[in-house]
Order: C-alpha cells, then sequence, then structure tokens
C-alpha cells in the first residue's frame, strides 16, 4: 500500500498537538447528498445494542463481513455488504489506495444523543481502521497504549466533524487508545478494516468492560 500523505498541522483543531504517526483525517470526505443517502440506508437497516460479555451499551450496532464474539473472543460469521453501502467502500478503499475487496469488514454503529464508547482498542483481527462520520460530530480521545495513570493527562482530540473520515493504522493502530465522548446530537458511523496479515492467536482484546461502563445499561 503507498504510504498516504501526513497529517496536516491543524489535524486536532484549534489545540493542533502533534500528530500521531498513522493518524489520518479529512473533512468533507463525503458530499451532503451522499451523506443524506447514507443516513436513509442505515436508519433502515435492524441496528442492535453492542453486547459486551453480558452488558448491553447504549450503542446500536451492525457488522457485516464477521461480527466478534466478546464472550469468546473470536470472530464470528456475518452478512456480506449490502449493495447500497459498497459505493461509500470504493471510495474509501480509493482514499487508502487498495483494492475494494481489501476491505473485509463494516461496522455500521448509531450513537443516539448522549450515547459514549469507552476507551478500546479495536479487536485484533484487523489492521487498518477507516470510519466515516454521518449526522452529528463526534469528539474522539486517544491515548497511548497501554494506559498508565498518566496516559488521560497526555490524551490527545480528535474532532470528527459531519461527512468526515478517519484512518488508523500503524502506530495509531496499535499503540493508542481512543473513545468517544457522548454525543449531543443522533450520530452514525460506518467503519471499515483490513484483515490483519499477523495471526491474532494470544493476543488480547483490546477493548475491555471495564472501560465500557459508561457505555451500557443493564441487560
Amino acid at each position: 500500500m503507498t504510504q498516504m500523505p501526513p497529517p496536516t498541522p491543524d489535524l486536532f483543531g484549534n489545540t493542533a498537538p502533534p500528530g500521531i504517526a498513522g493518524l489520518h483525517y479529512e473533512t468533507e470526505f463525503l458530499s451532503v447528498a451522499e451523506e443524506l443517502d447514507l443516513i436513509e440506508h442505515v436508519r433502515a437497516m435492524a441496528l442492535q445494542p453492542a453486547l459486551y460479555k453480558g452488558y448491553t451499551a447504549r450503542r446500536k450496532v451492525l457488522s457485516f463481513g464477521g461480527r466478534f464474539d466478546y464472550d469468546d473472543n473470536v470472530l464470528r460469521p456475518a452478512a456480506t455488504l449490502p449493495c447500497e453501502l459498497h459505493p461509500l467502500r470504493s471510495k474509501v478503499a480509493r482514499w487508502l489506495q487498495v483494492q475494494d475487496d481489501a476491505l473485509v469488514h463494516a461496522l455500521v454503529a448509531e450513537y443516539a444523543p448522549g450515547t459514549p464508547l469507552g476507551w478500546h482498542r479495536d479487536v485484533p483481527d484487523f489492521e487498518t481502521i477507516a470510519g466515516v462520520s454521518l449526522g452529528g460530530a463526534a469528539q474522539l480521545r486517544l491515548r497511548p497504549y497501554p494506559p498508565t495513570p498518566a496516559s488521560n493527562r497526555h490524551a490527545l482530540r480528535l474532532d470528527a466533524a459531519p461527512r468526515s473520515a478517519y484512518v488508523m493504522q500503524g502506530e495509531a493502530r496499535w499503540a493508542w487508545q481512543h473513545c468517544v465522548m457522548p454525543t449531543e446530537v443522533m450520530r452514525w458511523s460506518i467503519t471499515f478494516r483490513t484483515r490483519r496479515t499477523l495471526a491474532p492467536t494470544g493476543e488480547r482484546v483490546g477493548i475491555h468492560v471495564a472501560n465500557l461502563a459508561s457505555d451500557r445499561r443493564s441487560s
């Protein structure tokens, strides 16, 4: 894969802390028309509350190309990507300079107002992560992994605007955790992932129930 261009100086908005290697962000990745079309398709999907080892999250999700089972820490089969999302996958693939079929997994997520997502790294079965924001803005925070008592003091902020896209690979993917702060308005995200080339056997899943306490409700 061709190396992507480095982050722009204003990657993290006005605070402009040093960039994280492997983290790239693009505003207005989608047109308004593309965003509205995708929101219409997502609203028609049967999203369900995410489940994490007995906890039911407020975030609703639907996986394509694989569904991670957090009870057994294995990837289960899931439906193939619907044709309505093929144009978006192609656009993300062009941005990443990979073939469409390299994006083997997609996760559609709905964040109702007030919904957070706790600190985590994505599951080890996948490598590059590319997310697209729809509807509302999101504030992502990133901290070095593994976390330490000082990690939160070193957390960086990325404001993901509607219609924007970000990608995490390399250091940003494996050496940092990220979370999503509680949303102010209804928001959706569509996240694509490439298959990890190295076997993830024996690696702990980077998402922990304790870190998701704010993103759950009684099951």
